[in-house]
């Protein structure tokens, strides 16, 4: 029997990994090969460079966290509120190294040094407050209340886990429970 052969996913996902741990320069082949347990020369059987592979993250990351995000919230129907309800808590719940916010951030960080990476950054952010708008145009008609809340929940994904604040006596998640019921009053 031949070896099995490391996924191409798990490639991706071990970059991405490694990019929330150490920025790209931390995306470096046999690095990869070591975490992943394999040698390196399947790592060349998927991606022709470490450079195809950066994109392909890249790729992935924009993927899974815009497009594929949205059609999950869809697939689940109902009108906008439930829809919106379904994307804070897969929002809320989102992990692991390509949905998580580390690989968000990392890909934030490296956008400050990359034109091209704030490129597909902004498409993301983009594609993914158009979204938004068009939820909470369904609930609400004045344009500058749909982009606050559009703004705000989008700040609270992005930036929620650097906030480390008691909350008078609530728990962290009473509190986002409340946010959410606000952002959709």
């Amino acid at each position: 029997m031949g070896a099995t052969r490391t996924p191409r996913a798990k490639w991706i996902e071990e970059g991405l990994r490694a990019l929330a741990a150490g920025g790209p320069e931390a995306v470096r082949v046999e690095a990869l090969a070591q975490a992943l347990g394999v040698s390196k020369g399947g790592f060349y059987g998927y991606f022709g460079s470490r450079g195809a592979l950066l994109a392909e993250m890249l790729d992935t990351w924009e993927h899974e966290v815009a497009e594929a995000v949205i059609e999950q919230v869809e697939s689940g129907g109902g009108d906008a509120r439930a829809r919106l309800e379904r994307l804070f808590a897969i929002a809320s719940t989102a992990d692991g190294p390509v949905r998580g916010t580390t690989a968000d951030l990392a890909i934030r960080d490296w956008a400050r040094r990359d034109e091209d990476v704030a490129r597909r950054l902004r498409r993301t952010d983009n594609r993914r407050m158009e979204y938004l708008r068009s939820l909470f145009r369904a609930i609400c008609t004045d344009e500058d209340d749909v982009e606050v809340r559009c703004l705000l929940a989008y700040s609270l994904r992005i930036g929620e886990h650097f906030i480390h604040v008691d909350h008078g006596g609530r728990t962290h998640a009473e509190v986002m429970e409340l946010t959410r019921n606000w952002l959709l009053r």
